[in-house]
């Protein structure tokens, strides 16, 4: 696998080993197969690792099959695939409801990780997650496209530097926007759900805008935005406060029609180019 990187404008200048291991994250052994095979140059000249890079610079990093083992994704239906964004190093999907995101047996085909890699296959490229969304739910997803890449978006999600807002219908009249500080854990009783567990739940903060209430039906539309990202928090927090979320399978003690729960929005930067890439998964729940 070779990768060409152009710095972006606003680069600071550094040494080559600053910027494989403090800005994307090449794991050492990997550093040390391409210092002592010389699989780095600085347009097209080959460089070493005290050598300094600046704004502009296109570095070049080849990588052996061993670097990066190829993980084994058996392939689905690349019908399946609706793409929000895509480049040569990740691509955002729009993922449809009732799909998982990845398998959990080796023998699965149809989820969301299967159908991209049969899309991506004809390109000789494979998905790796970044993050993940439950079954029942739709909307905006990451994936990277390389293993070089997937440890940097997952810093930048780690970071809060990926912004994701959802839009969700819930029982009831919630009166007000709100944040909600409650920590999450795993209920004893049924290894599907989780739990509100202030003793031994992990911190979980939800951000909660009212958009609208719906008389008739008694709902009120909402945007949430997680601080964290733990399994179900948006649907635990809701349902904690009385105000679960409509047609939840889990959370909702009558749920009716599908889980009303879309990630709409999802924006970050580009960890190479710089740009700002703002994905609208359409259409929304309203």
């Amino acid at each position: 696998m070779e990768l060409s990187i152009q710095l972006p404008k606003n680069f600071k200048e550094q040494t080559v080993r600053e910027l494989l291991e403090q800005e994307w994250l090449v794991p050492r052994k990997v550093r040390h197969f391409l210092r002592t095979r010389k699989n780095v140059s600085i347009n097209g000249e080959n460089a070493l690792f005290h050598f300094f890079v600046k704004s502009g610079d296109v570095i070049t990093l080849q990588f052996e099959s061993e670097d990066y083992p190829t993980p084994t994704i058996l392939l689905g239906d690349e019908s399946n695939v609706n793409v929000l964004f895509e480049d040569e190093h990740l691509i955002i999907l729009n993922k449809p409801i009732g799909m998982k995101t990845h398998p959990n047996q080796p023998d699965e085909t149809d989820t969301l990780l299967n159908h991209l890699a049969a899309y991506l296959a004809p390109k000789n490229q494979i998905p790796y997650v970044v993050h993940r969304l439950d079954k029942e739910t739709s909307g905006a997803i990451l994936f990277a496209k390389n293993p070089f890449v997937l440890p940097i978006l997952g810093r930048l999600l780690e970071s809060k530097q990926i912004y994701r807002r959802y839009q969700a219908v819930v029982s009831g009249h919630l009166k007000e926007s709100l944040t909600i500080h409650k920590k999450i854990g795993r209920d004893r009783h049924d290894r599907r759900k989780r739990v509100i567990d202030e003793r031994r739940g992990d911190v979980a903060i939800t951000h909660v805008d009212v958009a609208s209430y719906l008389k008739k039906t008694n709902h009120t539309t909402v945007y949430c935005v997680l601080e964290t990202g733990r399994t179900h928090q948006i649907r635990v927090h809701l349902a904690s406060i009385g105000h679960p979320i409509v047609g939840d399978p889990l959370y909702h003690p009558k749920p009716i029609g599908r889980l009303m729960l879309h990630a709409y929005e999802l924006h970050l930067t580009h960890p190479f180019t710089g740009e700002v890439i703002v994905a609208i998964a359409d259409p929304s729940l309203w």
